[in-house]
């Protein structure tokens, strides 16, 4: 069974119709004010809002449902691969990060003004909470912004014992289908920002090839989209780069263009983005110590008949 997402089509089709006219009436008047100076941003901007909604009316394809027993396996596999099902690993710090990792899928959380390469999670993980009506920690809830209240890993694990930090685990430990469902959200709504990022040559390939993976040796496909999503990003994000290059979905789905979409040339894609980051990533950072992880954790997108 199929979950369609695609917009009305008379929707779809009035859109751009309709944004056009607006696009040039709003040029016109903006060239008539006396602010000549940002009027090219102005113009750019009112571009690219018109393509994210014509992208929006038209790149959600079909994307396979999932039942409840799809949803636990889904769960059971992130929980396992990223913390080999550990209680105490719902609330750890990595070796190496300068970031706490939390629940199930690992969602990365920032201190007050942290920035990284990195997509931060956490914050959009409790959002999701409170859009289900889940009571969040009181502890929580008092932090300003929800930023991360530890300042090293020192800390963190000084205060692993806590009361804090084992209200937070217990309460993570009782809401992971929760998590999964934010997971698979996020992959969900992850193409319009892809094709975004796609050069315009590359977002028709990009889309097909998404589409078909998902659809693959069900529900092995669409289990490989939402992992690697939540395991590596999307690839949108132009902060998420060394040396230009990124290591999300995106990239993966521009590496498969010359090769079937098959689950084993996904992999295989997969394992080339990655060793590309490893080799670009700043040497302080050790990164090839992770990249055999890294890899067993794509062999897991493969359904027995396909592992050698």
């Amino acid at each position: 069974m199929f979950r369609k997402i695609l917009l009305n089509p008379l929707i779809a089709g009035f859109l751009p119709a309709f944004l056009a006219p607006m696009v040039s009436f709003s040029a016109k008047m903006w060239k008539q004010t006396k602010m000549p100076a940002i009027s090219t941003s102005f113009n750019r901007f009112l571009s690219l809002l018109c393509l994210q909604l014509a992208l929006t009316a038209t790149a959600y394809g079909e994307l396979p449902g999932l039942s409840a027993p799809q949803m636990q396996w889904l769960g059971d596999r992130i929980f396992q691969n990223e913390c080999g099902f550990r209680f105490d690993c719902l609330a750890s710090w990595n070796q190496g990060e300068d970031f706490p990792s939390l629940g199930i899928g690992h969602f990365i959380w920032f201190r007050a003004g942290q920035t990284e390469p990195f997509e931060e999670t956490f914050p959009a993980l409790l959002a999701y909470y409170q859009r289900q009506d889940v009571a969040l920690p009181d502890w929580i809830s008092r932090l300003p912004e929800h930023d991360s209240p530890w300042q090293s890993r020192q800390q963190f694990y000084a205060e692993s014992n806590a009361a804090n930090m084992q209200e937070l685990r217990q309460f993570l430990a009782g809401s992971t289908s929760l998590q999964v469902e934010f997971i698979v959200h996020r992959m969900r709504k992850s193409m319009p920002s892809m094709l975004i990022a796609a050069p315009s040559e590359q977002r028709h390939a990009i889309e097909s090839t998404f589409y078909q993976i998902s659809q693959t040796h069900p529900p092995y496909g669409i289990y490989a989209l939402i992992d690697y999503v939540h395991f590596k990003g999307t690839g949108s994000n132009p902060s998420e780069r060394y040396q230009g290059v990124g290591w999300g979905l995106l990239q993966v789905l521009q590496q498969m263009q010359n090769s079937p979409a098959d689950l084993e040339n996904f992999v295989e894609s997969a394992q080339v983005v990655l060793a590309q980051r490893v080799a670009n990533a700043p040497v302080a950072r050790r990164e090839r110590r992770w990249l055999a992880g890294w890899k067993n954790r794509l062999r897991t997108y493969l359904p027995p008949a396909l592992v050698n």
